[in-house]
């Protein structure tokens, strides 16, 4: 009996548990490796700190899903990888082989930059440490006169959760100051957008530093020479791979992820498979964000099942646009695709509508 070992429950590899629910393919275990039982839906981490959503309704069950796919789940972490030999090991359990691997692991936090800040440090992943501390942020800035949060990133997290975690300390009664420390805001966003998303950050009072920042003991320091203290970092800072996959015998990029072909398949091993963070191609650009791992999960899927079942593979084409909804704290968000933006109440309906009906599309009830 083959084995096809799924690594990661991320967004793509939601996919392609409902895939396997629907083919269940003859003469193959199946088993998933998951850290966690939930996997937090990230589109919807901004509405959750801002007080929209409960915890609940921002992840999706593995467990159920596994079942319908009779896939057996291990609630464990890989720590490392031997692609010639096949085999994985794990942080409790003993090692395990496989004929056929599914890599969707996402990424980490890159703290680089904000090492000397040590414990004032907030990285935003893994989400299920972040969902865990961020309630006790919120009570020590109400305990605080003056308390002082700063986000370090420009992208589309670090703008979300500065506007998300004003709106939490102006619901929670505190005065507690936001920062946003932006070297390059929004990068690859057109102009306007960025104007849009300034006017957001001014009318939630969040301060905008739109130059390099290094970690100190005391906060951050800019490339000004500027000192900002802080009680505490949130870190958006961009991702970085897990350091197992360096010595994992697979190809890698530059940075270190899974190079992979336009199937998402292994360019050095073809019993590999790789989408979301972790994964890199070199025929296209692509932006690390959810958008392109949710889109990847059914090619993904189909990819696995073809490699298993024999037939063709199928491409993975990233749309030329992509269309980013921005949470701007309370209910109001603002629409990036290409050159075209909008902003309002109606977006943030919009954006609700499609992050709610992305976590009920994978829900099973129990039994």
């Amino acid at each position: 009996m083959k084995r096809l070992l799924l690594v990661g429950g991320g967004h793509a590899q939601l996919s392609v548990l409902e895939a396997l629910a629907r083919a269940r393919p003859a003469g193959v275990e199946i088993v998933l490796v998951t850290p966690s039982r939930y996997q937090v839906y990230s589109g919807m981490l901004p509405g959750w700190i801002a007080g929209h959503y409960d915890k609940a309704q921002c992840r999706i069950d593995l467990e159920p899903l596994a079942r319908s796919a009779r896939v057996r789940m291990l609630t464990d972490r890989v720590v490392g990888l031997v692609a010639d030999q096949r085999r994985v090991t794990l942080q409790e359990g003993p090692p395990l082989g496989y004929d056929l691997l599914s890599l969707d692991v996402g990424s980490e936090t890159n703290l680089s930059s904000l090492q000397a800040a040590g414990e004032k440090v907030l990285p935003v992943k893994p989400l299920d440490g972040f969902f865990e501390v961020w309630p006790a942020v919120v009570s020590a800035a109400c305990g605080k006169r003056g308390y002082r949060l700063l986000v370090v990133g420009g992208g589309a997290a670090g703008v979300e959760l500065a506007l998300a975690a004003s709106y939490a300390f102006s619901q929670a009664g505190t005065n507690a100051r936001v920062d946003l420390v932006a070297c390059e805001l929004l990068p690859g966003h057109a102009p306007r957008v960025r104007s849009r998303v300034i006017r957001a950050l001014a009318r939630a009072r969040v301060r905008l530093h739109d130059v390099e920042a290094t970690g100190t003991q005391e906060g951050v320091l800019l490339a000004d020479g500027t000192a900002l203290p802080a009680d505490v970092v949130l870190a958006a800072t961009g991702a970085r791979a897990s350091q197992w996959l360096e010595t994992s015998g697979l190809a890698l990029d530059a940075h270190h992820y899974v190079a992979v072909d336009e199937f998402h398949r292994s360019r050095s091993h073809p019993d590999v498979f790789a989408a979301g963070d972790v994964s890199a191609r070199a025929d296209v650009v692509m932006a690390r964000s959810g958008v392109h791992a949710v889109h990847a999960g059914p090619v993904l899927a189909a990819n696995l099942l073809a490699t298993l079942q024999g037939g063709p593979l199928r491409t993975y084409s990233p749309r030329r646009r992509s269309l980013y909804l921005l949470a701007c704290g309370p209910r109001y968000a603002i629409a990036s695709w290409g050159s075209l933006s909008a902003e309002g109440q109606w977006v943030w309906r919009w954006k609700d509508r499609i992050d709610r009906g992305f976590v009920a599309r994978f829900a099973i009830p129990e039994r």
